[in-house]
């Protein structure tokens, strides 16, 4: 299965790796899970991941990033239309999504991809993208 990680669900799996976020970053870690990225999303887990707030280690969020790097699938998206989102810094996560045809985009934050289901994009909770994966492999 093939998805994009919104930083939120990144950021909520390291911090509780047994909540449904954890579950999913499991999955991503034990290879059933192919993450699709491009610089933009890289950079942004770098950027977020260590923030003295989230209480990330740096070395932590370091290697995560390197793992997703080397096992994900880089993507060179097509652009959207500027305004195809409410929040541009989302536009990322959205473009590669659509241009690597995700199986799904994976976020806390669903109501920032309104409009994407109408492109084809499944927009899924941690909740309802995990619901969906073990259907799926079971």
């Amino acid at each position: 299965m093939r998805i994009v990680l919104d930083t939120n669900v990144l950021v909520s799996g390291l911090h509780n790796p047994s909540g449904t976020p954890g579950r999913i970053v499991e999955l991503i870690l034990d290879g059933k899970i192919k993450v699709l990225y491009d610089d933009r999303i890289l950079n942004e887990y770098l950027d977020v991941l260590p923030r003295p707030s989230l209480a990330i280690q740096p070395e932590q969020a370091r290697t995560i990033v390197a793992y997703l790097r080397l096992s994900g699938e880089r993507i060179t998206a097509m652009p959207l239309p500027q305004n195809a989102l409410p929040d541009p810094d989302d536009m990322a996560f959205a473009e590669v999504a659509l241009t690597g045809k995700a199986d799904a985009l994976v976020t806390g934050n669903a109501k920032h991809f309104i409009g994407l289901k109408e492109r084809g994009l499944k927009v899924l909770s941690p909740t309802h993208f995990l619901e969906q994966f073990i259907e799926q492999n079971a």
